[in-house]
């Protein structure tokens, strides 16, 4: 199967539950690369020569990396064959893993940093690549499956990487995930079938059509201005709740910060849930309540006072529930726009919700410190309520269009 036709016959036979769980395995195992680095911070940072103040950078590269990926990279699978392009970033993210691995001074380490993050974006190709091999009738909810896995990867990685840095060090965790990389590549090269776009568009002119996507492609701009707002929420609780868990006011060690991110898990389990409700043509109902299931966590939070470690975890899970179910609603509505696009959709859709996330964990520490726990709240139910403003314009009845 070598062309676009050929891909469109596959979705037509289904995707199995087998390939189903291995690219959602993958895509977990990957994103969880991002992410391994963040708890290991004040060990790695003195072992490789970065002062306490630089040793952030190792996170920050990371993220920039996959932030670039994502506009750089992922529009590739547009126009070239797509299991090459999936094994060939795998292959730079095996290297780069293995790298920081062995890295004994900042320079190589930071610099593997902002490879792994930047080969990370593997993800984002996987994704669109299940959407096509999945029937339009069950795509939401291939897309939420392999999402799932995604979300467990992100749960699951600080802990695992704290554990395994306690048994053999810091370094092993990028080695053994670098041979995960190679085992994933191996398997997957057996099991994907090859997919070749029909669109010959060179490199330049296909990045430069992604501005022209933008402006072009309202539902785009509408889904990414939602889950924008609302990751910016996500990541502003994210990055204050454990100030006030480890507070006086909480009192929790460590071990119980990390028991308290278990919450998280919901969001794993609630994305397939939502990929069936938009194969079922509910997005817009199910939008809303998404955006409101965000509101009402930052409400609790208020209410809470940040004093009631049973009422913010509350707040967590209804966090998580929101923002897993706006994010597949999304992808599944974009992903029904043309297959010839679909990556660069991704792309820009992925990368516009990053740089809300982005805001919302900057702004988190200045508020906290200015203006307490409040702030936060206050803060967090304002991105959600900018996303409603724009969700009430889709209710609104359309004004026919005037004749001729």
């Amino acid at each position: 199967m070598t062309t676009e036709s050929a891909t469109s016959r596959t979705a037509q036979l289904g995707m199995s539950r087998g390939l189903t769980f291995l690219m959602a395995l993958a895509c977990g195992a990957v994103a969880a690369n991002i992410y391994y680095a963040q708890p290991l911070v004040a060990l790695i940072g003195p072992d490789v020569g970065l002062s306490a103040n630089a040793s952030s950078l190792v996170v920050t590269l990371t993220q920039i990396g996959y932030g670039v990926g994502l506009v750089v990279l992922v529009p590739l699978g547009d126009i070239f064959e797509n299991r090459r392009l999936i094994m060939v970033t795998l292959a730079a993210c095996m290297a780069a893993l293995l790298s920081a691995s062995v890295a004994s001074n900042a320079g190589l380490f930071l610099a593997t940093s902002l490879v792994i993050g930047l080969s990370s974006v593997v993800v984002q190709m996987l994704v669109p690549f299940a959407a096509h091999l999945a029937p339009e009738e069950s795509r939401g909810q291939v897309v939420g499956n392999v999402m799932s896995g995604l979300l467990m990867g992100i749960l699951l990685a600080r802990p695992v990487a704290s554990m395994t840095t306690d048994l053999l060090g810091w370094r092993a965790i990028f080695a053994i995930s670098a041979g995960l990389m190679l085992v994933l590549a191996v398997t997957l090269r057996s099991v994907l079938p090859e997919r070749k776009p029909s669109t010959s568009v060179p490199y330049l002119a296909l990045l430069g059509s992604m501005g022209q996507l933008l402006v072009r492609t309202p539902i785009l701009r509408r889904r990414a201005f939602y889950h924008a707002m609302l990751f910016g929420a996500f990541s502003l609780f994210w990055t204050a709740v454990p100030l006030i868990l480890a507070s006086p006011a909480c009192g929790l060690s460590q071990g119980g910060i990390a028991l308290f991110s278990l919450a998280a898990v919901l969001g794993a389990f609630v994305a397939p849930v939502a990929g069936r409700i938009a194969d079922r043509g509910l997005t817009k109902p199910a939008t809303g309540f998404a955006i409101l299931t965000v509101v009402a966590c930052f409400l609790l939070v208020f209410a809470s006072g940040g004093h009631v470690v049973a009422a913010l975890f509350v707040a967590a899970l209804l966090l998580d529930v929101g923002i897993s179910c706006n994010l597949v609603l999304g992808q599944r509505a974009i992903f029904s726009l043309g297959a010839e696009i679909r990556s660069r959709l991704n792309g820009l859709y992925m990368a516009i919700f990053f740089a809300g996330g982005a805001v919302g964990s900057a702004v988190a520490s200045s508020v906290y410190a200015s203006y307490g726990w409040a702030g936060i709240a206050w803060c967090g139910i304002a991105f959600p309520l900018l996303a409603g403003l724009y969700y009430l314009t889709e209710l609104m009845p359309r004004r026919p269009a005037p004749a001729a």
